[in-house]
């Protein structure tokens, strides 16, 4: 694949262009490639910091899909949405999106390679076959995956473009005066614990979460986020970021557990996005599950 640089990209580092340009290729995937002598500007290898010139040719080789080493299970999947481009499924709180070290099985992945067969796209290779974004182990709701590369493509597009959107339901500690709000700020890698997120200024991205007050409680409130961006535990950590972290979110709220929740009263409800064959705009919603409204009821008794 070979891509000519216009004006407007002149002076941006290759990797960046290149995440750009290609749907479906992140910056760090774009950095890879980089160091794999898989990308040349004007035949000739290049490196990572380099920055594009007007008029410049760049040659990308894209490696295809590696063979997936999962084994599929069979796991029951609540689908609400399927059909052959396209499978919605509302994910169980517990249930890791797709296999990594210490969970090499019982993932969404197993269950979606069982479900579907050989029908699902390669598009991000071997650890995450068909899924186009993904949600923390101890977040229920919904996810999508795509069926075929045709479909993922436009999936990821629409993901880029904001088109694709998901509003997650959240239990969150204190109570919000304000009837609706956004949080714009950029979150990055914590700058010392480097399995958290936090934000800041360092090596951070965008990062907009909208939220509307559902209900007031006492010293509790529920709320509806709209995610804007989808930066890994956005909603946790704007939340916090606001002074009102997550029920049972131990990693940026209250270390302590809550009695009888494992993990943060955090749900996506409602998933929003155009089909990839058809041009319909696709809307799924998945009711709040049994621990979501058990954490309400007792709310409620309180008042």
């Amino acid at each position: 694949m070979k891509i000519t640089v216009d004006e407007t990209f002149a002076g941006e580092r290759i990797d960046a262009f290149l995440a750009r340009s290609l749907q479906d290729l992140s910056r760090s995937a774009a950095q890879k490639l980089i160091d794999s002598g898989a990308v040349t500007v004007n035949g000739r290898p290049v490196k990572k910091n380099h920055r594009m010139a007007a008029g410049e040719c760049c040659g990308v080789e894209l490696p295809e899909p590696e063979t997936l080493d999962v084994t599929a299970e069979d796991i029951p999947l609540d689908v609400v949405y399927e059909d052959s481009d396209v499978i919605v499924v509302n994910k169980p709180k517990g249930m890791v999106v797709h296999p990594a070290p210490g969970h090499p099985d019982g993932t969404l992945v197993n269950a979606l390679m069982h479900h579907c067969g050989d029908s699902l796209s390669g598009i991000n290779g071997v650890l995450r076959p068909g899924i186009v974004h993904r949600i923390d182990k101890d977040t229920s709701g919904l996810i999508i995956a795509a069926k075929n590369d045709a479909a993922h493509r436009s999936l990821a597009a629409q993901l880029k473009d904001h088109s694709l959107y998901r509003e997650y339901a959240a239990v969150v500690c204190g109570v919000i005066k304000e009837d609706s709000g956004t949080v714009n700020a950029p979150i990055g890698r914590h700058p010392v614990d480097r399995k958290r997120q936090a934000v800041t200024q360092r090596n951070s991205r965008p990062a907009v979460t909208h939220y509307e007050v559902a209900a007031r409680y006492e010293g509790y409130t529920l709320v509806h986020c709209r995610l804007e961006t989808g930066r890994t535990h956005q909603i946790r950590v704007h939340m916090a970021h606001l002074g009102h972290p997550v029920l049972g979110d131990t990693v940026y709220g209250r270390k302590k557990p809550l009695k009888g929740l494992d993990g943060q009263c955090l749900h996506a409800w409602k998933l929003h996005f155009t089909h990839p064959s058809t041009g319909e705009v696709i809307e799924c919603e998945a009711p709040l599950p049994e621990y979501f409204t058990e954490v309400l009821r007792k709310l409620e008794n309180k008042q």
